[in-house]
């Protein structure tokens, strides 16, 4: 009898659980568009609701795609821009270092001396006819930054209603949750009396 009792009470927990909850959308809206896959990845910590978010108002607006297009071009642009000054300097910085390398296998203390002068007086010189290019490129690179900043930004600020809108078309009832914890109370009730 026991066992028959259990059986069924364990049946009607299991059959509780599958029910559907009541927390269905009251109106369409853009969290709602984004693949149920995609939320699950970020539950896990996979994904990004901010950038899905954004991606699905991205597919519709055209101010948008604009946007995203002047960011992209300009982020390619910068690297293209500062790419060839750098692969100059980077080499000239390169040959100061080994040159002063390749001093300390000199032997004689007078020449060594001399040519690390000499070296040193070069490579002044080329830090005085790069700083301004050294500076703009500092400039560029802290540009760069700060457009990134304000894009992740500008993300969270044009998703925040999104996620709003979506949290005011799923109120969450507590109906459906109650009277579960009332079919386990119940459960709970039958096993504390078997005896």
């Amino acid at each position: 009898m026991k066992k028959i009792l259990f059986s069924s009470a364990l049946f009607l927990l299991i059959i509780s659980c599958s029910e559907k909850t009541e927390n269905k959308p009251l109106e369409n809206n853009v969290v709602d568009n984004v693949g149920s896959s995609t939320s699950l990845k970020s539950g896990r910590g996979k994904g990004n609701m901010v950038l899905d978010i954004y991606t699905e108002l991205l597919k519709n607006d055209k101010k948008l795609q604009k946007l995203e297009k002047k960011i992209e071009d300009i982020n390619k642009e910068t690297n293209v821009v500062i790419s060839d000054y750098e692969t100059i300097i980077n080499k000239s910085d390169s040959y100061y270092n080994d040159a002063n390398e390749l001093t300390r296998s000199i032997i004689d203390s007078m020449t060594k001396k001399e040519i690390e002068k000499e070296i040193k007086f070069s490579s002044e010189r080329y830090d005085l006819k790069t700083k301004k290019i050294k500076d703009l490129i500092v400039k560029i690179n802290q540009n760069t930054s700060i457009i990134k900043d304000q894009h992740t930004i500008f993300k969270i600020k044009k998703t925040l209603p999104e996620i709003e809108k979506y949290q005011d078309a799923h109120p969450l009832k507590t109906d459906s949750l109650e009277n579960f914890v009332n079919k386990q109370n119940q459960l709970l009730s039958e096993l504390k009396n078997l005896k």
